[in-house]
């Protein structure tokens, strides 16, 4: 792993309220758009003839993704809604500081968003920061439009990037704040997931091949609000888009699934993690070598889970190259992700401990 630590800037950091939206480059515009409208239920904002622009029921801003038909699928852009106009102005100054390369368009890089900088931050993923949007109808009221495995809020993004430390350390000082993560008894830190807004995360960083993006992540009210997005894809003959899951985590507590669209992004359906937005919020330390961590009842996960995820673009719309990840010398088996296998460590008890605030 690198030794080299980001430098932060001598700046204030961009005021970020939650992850707003996160568009993506699909290879086939109609069989995607078929698979997050028809079979997940996303409502379509707005489209063109290579643009699909959907959001959750809850959402009052214009989209929560963006898919936009392109040669090759990856990523373009993680974006993060700031707090005030004048945030945009710090998040470019704050990103400059540090020699990243940023373009800022007053009339946004997609439609419905006003002005905007995008940057290749330090780990190589693209960020967007913005404050003007277009407000659309909040559809929590609209029952009739509902369907049983209604998607409400767009929960959260996963990257993977080589180095968990040095990432951490950037994210935390842009003003992520840590609410779990997986450590060794060293206390090295292999993957962690951090918030903005009160919820266990609005981003997380696990270990492996990067950058990539890991997931993006959809909530729903309940867990039967799930088990029927798996009963819908058995009846349409697609249950071979479900990677993993349904189950319960250790790692933020919440119920999932783990869906693969047309290109193969990874979409986690989400529910029923818990509130974290008191200052004192006590960080959950979970051992690496405990197997719940990721399932809490135990469950193994499929190797796909943990070796692949989606390519990102840099600001240019070029692949960026990914970095192999130097695995950890003090344990044989390294499997991905957050880079380790379902072996156990000491008593059942000692899988997680509360850590103190950070």
């Amino acid at each position: 792993m690198s030794a080299t630590p980001i430098p932060t800037p001598d700046l204030t950091p961009p005021d970020i309220v939650r992850c707003a939206f996160m568009e993506v480059v699909v290879t086939d515009l109609a069989a995607s758009r078929a698979f997050y409208v028809d079979v997940l239920g996303l409502v379509v904002t707005e489209e063109s003839d290579t643009e699909v622009y959907l959001r959750t029921f809850e959402e009052f801003i214009h989209h929560n993704l963006v898919l936009r038909q392109g040669p090759v699928a990856a990523v373009a852009s993680l974006a993060y809604r700031v707090r005030t106009p004048e945030d945009v102005d710090r998040a470019q100054a704050y990103y400059e500081a540090m020699g990243c390369r940023t373009e800022r368009r007053a009339t946004g890089f997609v439609r419905g968003v006003g002005d905007s900088v995008r940057v290749e931050d330090p780990l190589g993923f693209p960020y967007e920061f913005f404050y003007e949007v277009d407000h659309v109808e909040r559809l929590a009221w609209r029952y009739d439009l509902y369907n049983p495995g209604a998607l409400v809020r767009l929960d959260h993004f996963n990257q993977v990037t080589p180095d968990v430390p040095r990432g951490l350390a950037y994210m935390e000082a842009l003003g992520f704040r840590v609410t779990e993560d997986i450590e060794d008894s060293d206390g090295i830190v292999y993957a962690a997931w951090m918030r903005r807004k009160d919820t266990v995360h609005d981003t997380a960083l696990t270990g492996g091949n990067g950058p990539r993006v890991h997931h993006i992540a959809f909530a729903t009210h309940e867990k039967h609000n799930i088990i029927h997005i798996c009963d819908k894809l058995g009846a349409l003959r697609l249950s071979d888009r479900i990677e993993r899951g349904p189950g319960r985590h250790g790692v933020s507590n919440a119920f999932y699934l783990y869906l693969l669209d047309p290109d193969g992004h990874r979409v986690e359906i989400y529910t029923q993690d818990y509130y974290t937005g008191d200052p004192d919020n006590p960080v959950v330390k979970w051992d690496v070598h405990d197997n719940q961590r990721r399932d809490w009842w135990g469950n193994p996960v499929v190797p796909s889970w943990y070796t692949e995820a989606s390519l990102v673009l840099d600001l240019d719309g070029n692949v960026r190259a990914v970095e192999v990840r130097e695995e950890p010398t003090e344990l044989a088996v390294t499997v991905g992700a957050d880079g380790f296998s379902y072996t156990r460590e000491g008593d059942m008890e000692k899988g997680f401990k509360l850590g103190n605030t950070l």
